[in-house]
């Protein structure tokens, strides 16, 4: 093995004996006792969300799930009602009584709000009392009072949601006929007749249809988020029966497993006690779950689970809601501020001394020193970000777009990674036909016309050899056009596709007048629809029609192909095994009406195909050079079975069907004692076209600093291939293959090789990437991260998943994930942001992320220019809301000082309040329209977002600058009117007030980058209402005839002067000496 260390550096990782890592410094071995502060801060937080969750859980019923037996017939009375939940859907937080308790809890378990809340409570103490109570639980009342108006008004719209669906009404059998009930009063053991287009209300065993074959199409998007339709099945001893009267008649019950949250299974059974029949095993197939909806025909079901017990109830989670950096910046520069409070009134009770009630006077200076965090600052963010939000909706370069969170808006601005899917992501999961290999012949799209040729021969050629004897044609020629023929009679045979035709009404003109009889036909062939569970089958049915040989027909026991000469050929359905993510295969088992022949046909990836089917020396390398050129790669093969054979093969199928215990594996052994020994067909090349504009968005990304991982569950030729075209790997840029490993020394070695590439990007699998990770988890992120890209070939939903927390937990890192399908959901939670494409798996990866997107090449424009708008704005927002509050604290203690260090406000309580609220609220807030650069320039010139992942914009660096200026601003607004003191103190008051108030504006001004009308409004209005309160108050806080007199205009001229003026200047010798990067760029 190479000796070289993976890590070099004074904190080396070595191995123990038992094969894990530890650092040397000894940290990790025993968790480090939390310090002191923080139970003062987040310990608060995390101790009362675990009180509630402990109370909560203790007052909660714990629900036991059973499996159980529903009786119906005759015997539908047995069964015992009263142990299943109500069908009722609820989805409300809140009840009336704990509405307000809850409400309260969520705010005050934050530091800001629980700090205001002492403050206010501390004033109903007449010796803390230092002005009006209003003055405190004034602003607190009306943050709490909006809160809880908003969370009303969410939970009385779930309310009205929830009762709207609860009192949908649905067609009930009983034996007196059909009624109609609610949903709500729908019980396990009902028979429910749901119409086409209609809601399934509860979970319901498929019993009878209106639809000849058996079965009837069912939409799942609201429950698994594909929008394929998906086949299901009758029962067939109940769709046997004459009526569905008749269902009271029978003596039956079905046994259904325990509730599970697994949408993609279920075992269960039907069983006639009266004689009337067989047992029958229900799978998958057999069953309607609540919130999909009837695609076809009319469906009869029996339910079996209801309201909490359905599998859309269990499968649904809330989500646990995600905090931004900038909130955690913030949130700790609130902590910073409070340490500033306290030692401000330490550092004044020490210079006053501790004489007296002490204590006293140093909780009133830290109520005169509150303003210092300020309680507005989560009010001004939360409403910036609905307006981030809302910028983005009206966004007309990407249309569409939908922010469904407005918590982290600003996180756009701070990407580092971006991980990605591949099929229906960056590319269009619309699939095209490309290649047919047969080992000694390949087929491409130019040379189509020799497929179609051979197979209208074949077919000539069995038409001439039934009608008469002939001579078989050359072996050579006999052996190509067979070949061909078998492997297109495969394509067209071995598939779950259903063509769906399209009904349209026509008026038989030999109906009499007046009578308004319709008669309804099937429309010609260029108007039906294939619905499948894949593209992939879709787009291989479609091209054996091209071919010539097309697919008319499909119930569940026949199909039927027309040929190339225009005959039927009708071919019965034995056995359909669908394909699964585990098995990744999928077969077929006909029997040709005509000959009696037997075929098993079976297709899947060449990983699980290669040993299935006979051996051969072209499969593996042919499937490596289409996975190259990006092609989805299908293997085909097929075996001829004997009659004796299918029926060894019905029975041990059947017995493995009704087993009750492991069935799927019983299952899963019989069908493998067929797939053996198989003859390989062909190979096919199926093609995923690249998203619209792909190429540039990855390289704006790329130049914009983001380094982009692909994950999928590809080939890693395929993927490889992918992200050659897509610009993923730039041309200049080498791949490194990630070679397989298997043990910690195989991962050790290739690890040492991987360490001596530079600049390169690197694809791995899966399998190989969970044995890293085993061993080497720290040194292989670390190495992975310095790559330009990384493609992770081979992975599962799970990995994807693990993926990200795993660059979130070592890099500290902001992640953004991007999905289109349902196996997408739990990368997009996991990651910091959550971006949804609304593609063609369905809309619930969409539903699940933070933004909603229809295309990748919107990520671009989001990122890089609402991105970078949003964080800007938001700390240039938030520290001027914290300047707003240092300037007037500043103030306070200049003031406490000079005047003997009394405890008592500078300000009348509704001068503070209207400070803090009309004479600087809207300026402030008017922030939230600034920006640095135009759009053009942030899309032309991506290179400036890299300056933003450093977080320069909101650091303790910028902090501290607005602490100076407010500290500078404040004392000269102070020293300044006592210099300048006349014999009144309410003239003290008129001037610092005033000063106080033309300040911010400016510094509004002065911060501002980018003008908009709405800001001059602002400024205008602001300065307005600040007037108008001087002529209204004027004799209840200040002294008319001096306002109007010249010598308060020249000293609050002169005192706002030589605050601001230094500022500007330093300013304008900023921008002369040392710009911005941005401001000599043109778009």
């Amino acid at each position: 093995m190479d000796e070289v260390p993976l890590m070099m550096g004074e904190n080396d990782f070595e191995m123990e004996e038992g094969g894990y890592l530890f650092s040397r410094n000894g940290t990790g071995k025993n968790p480090r006792k939390k310090p002191v502060s923080y139970y003062l801060t987040d310990g608060w937080q995390n101790w009362c969300s675990r009180c509630w969750d402990s109370l909560f859980d203790k007052c909660r019923k714990k629900v036991e799930y059973r499996s159980r037996t529903v009786w119906m017939g005759t015997k539908a009375g047995s069964n015992d009602l009263a142990i299943y939940p109500a069908n009722v859907i609820r989805n409300q937080k809140y009840s009336i009584i704990s509405f307000i308790p809850m409400v309260l809890f969520e705010q005050f378990k934050f530091f800001l709000n629980l700090y205001f809340l002492i403050m206010a409570m501390s004033q109903f103490i007449p010796e803390l009392r230092i002005g009006y109570l209003y003055t405190y639980w004034g602003p607190l009342g009306f943050v709490i009072f909006v809160t809880m108006c908003r969370e009303a008004l969410d939970d009385f719209r779930r309310y009205q949601r929830d009762k709207e669906v609860n009192s949908q009404k649905f067609k009930k059998l009983t034996i007196a006929g059909v009624m109609s009930i609610p949903s709500s009063k729908i019980q396990v053991g009902d028979f429910i007749i749901i119409e086409k287009d209609q809601r399934v209300p509860a979970d319901m065993v498929f019993l009878r249809t209106t639809e000849k074959n058996g079965a009837c199409f069912i939409r799942t998007d609201q429950l698994d988020g594909e929008t394929d339709w998906k086949l299901k099945l009758a029962v067939p001893a109940t769709q046997k029966l004459p009526s569905d009267m008749d269902l009271h008649d029978i003596t039956a019950y079905v046994y259904a497993e325990k509730p599970q949250k697994d949408i993609h299974s279920f075992i269960g059974t039907f069983t006639r006690t009266d004689g009337g029949g067989a047992d029958e095993s229900l799978g998958i197939e057999n069953t309607i779950w609540a919130n999909t909806v009837v695609a076809s025909g009319t469906a009869l079901g029996l339910v079996v689970y209801t309201g909490l017990e359905t599998r859309s109830v269990m499968n649904t989670s809330r989500p646990k809601s995600k905090v931004g950096l900038l909130d955690l910046q913030i949130n700790m520069l609130t902590k910073v501020l409070f340490l500033a409070v306290v030692i401000l009134s330490l550092v004044l009770m020490i210079i006053k001394g501790f004489d007296g009630p002490w204590y006293r006077y140093m909780f009133r200076f830290i109520l005169l020193f509150s303003y210092i965090i300020p309680l507005s600052l989560v009010v001004n963010l939360d409403l910036g970000k609905a307006a981030y939000a809302w910028f983005i909706m009206r966004d007309k370069e990407i249309p569409d777009t939908v922010p469904r969170t407005t918590t982290i808006t600003e996180e756009l601005g701070r990407i580092t990674y971006l991980l990605s899917d591949k099929t229906g992501t960056l590319t269009k999961n619309e699939m095209v036909f490309k290649r047919l290999h047969l080992g000694t012949v390949s087929f491409t799209a130019e040379t189509m016309d020799e497929v179609i040729a051979h197979l209208k021969t074949s077919y000539t050629q069995q038409t001439t050899l039934t009608s008469q004897k002939t001579q078989p044609p050359p072996k050579v020629r006999r052996t190509v056009v067979t070949r061909v023929f078998e492997a297109v009679k495969a394509l067209a045979l071995c598939h779950n596709v259903t063509p769906v035709y399209e009904e349209v009404e026509v008026l038989d003109q030999g109906s009499d007048q007046g009578t308004g009889y319709d008669q309804v036909i099937d429309v010609q062939k260029g108007d039906v629809t294939y619905q499948a569970s894949s593209p992939d089958e879709v787009a291989l049915v479609c091209w054996t029609e091209s071919v010539g040989l097309t697919l008319m027909e499909r119930d569940l026991s026949t199909m039927e192909l027309k040929t190339p000469t225009g005959r039927t050929v009708k071919y019965i359905i034995l056995q359909v095994f669908p394909f699964t993510s585990d098995t990744k295969r999928m077969g077929i088992i006909v029997k040709e009406e005509s000959s009696g022949e037997i075929l098993f046909y079976m297709k899947g990836a060449d990983t699980v195909m290669s040993s299935i089917v006979q051996y051969n020396d072209w499969l593996e390398e042919e499937c490596g050079n289409m996975a190259r050129e990006g092609l989805r790669t299908l293997v085909v093969s097929k075996k001829a079975l004997s009659e004796d054979q299918y029926n060894d093969f019905e029975a041990r199928y059947h017995q493995a069907k009704l087993c009750v215990q492991d069935r799927s594996a019983k299952m899963a052994a019989v069908i493998q004692s067929l797939e053996r020994d198989m003859e390989l067909l062909c190979l096919t090349g199926v093609e995923d076209k690249l998203q619209d504009n792909v190429r540039p968005t990855l390289e704006l990304l790329r130049n914009a600093g983001i380094r982009v991982w692909m994950l999928t569950g590809d080939k890693l030729e395929t993927a490889t291939c992918i992200a050659k075209s897509s610009r993923l790997v730039s041309k200049t840029q080498a791949i490194y293959a990630f070679r397989p490993v298997n043990d910690r020394s195989e991962a050790h070695q290739e690890l040492n090789t991987f360490r001596r590439k530079h600049d390169c990007a690197l694809v791995i699998t899966g399998a190989s990437l969970q044995v890293c990770l085993q061993y080497y988890e720290h040194e292989f992120v670390e190495l992975a991260c310095q790559c330009p890209a990384v493609i992770v070939c081979r992975c599962s939903p799970t990995q994807k998943a693990d993926i990200v927390r795993l660059l979130r937990t070592h890099t500290k890192k902001t992640t953004c994930a991007i999905g289109d399908g349902g196996n997408d959901v739990s990368m997009i939670q996991a990651a910091n942001v959550g971006i949804g494409i609304v593609g063609k798996e369905g809309k619930q990866a969409s539903l699940a992320a933070d933004f909603s997107i229809t295309q990748f090449s919107h990520i671009g424009r989001l990122v890089l220019v609402h991105g970078r708008n949003s964080y800007k704005r938001s700390a240039s927002l938030s520290q001027f809301v914290i300047h707003r509050g240092l300037i007037i604290s500043t103030m306070q203690a200049v003031f406490s000082a000079v005047f003997y260090f009394a405890a008592v406000a500078l300000f009348p309580g509704f001068l503070s309040v209207g400070y803090a609220t009309i004479f600087t609220m809207f300026p402030v807030f008017s922030l939230v329209l600034d920006k640095d650069v135009p759009a053009s320039i942030s899309m032309t010139y991506p290179e400036l977002y890299k300056d933003l992942t450093k977080g320069r914009s909101l650091s303790f660096k910028t902090f501290f600058i607005w602490v100076l200026i407010s500290m500078y601003q404040g004392g000269i607004i102070m020293y300044g009117a006592l210099i300048l003191f006349d014999q009144d103190f309410v003239h003290v008051i008129s001037i610092t007030f005033t000063s106080l108030i033309l300040t911010e504006l400016l510094m509004v001004a002065l911060t501002i980058r980018t003008w908009h009308y709405l800001m001059i409004v602002a400024e205008l209005f602001s300065l307005g209402a600040y007037v108008v309160t001087l002529a209204v108050l004027k004799d209840m806080y200040f002294d008319s005839a001096f306002l109007i007199s010249w010598n308060f205009v020249w000293k609050v001229l002169v005192i706002t002067s030589i605050s601001c003026i230094p500022l500007f200047i330093l300013k304008y010798l900023q921008k002369k000496f040392s710009p911005p990067s941005y401001s000599k760029l043109t778009p």
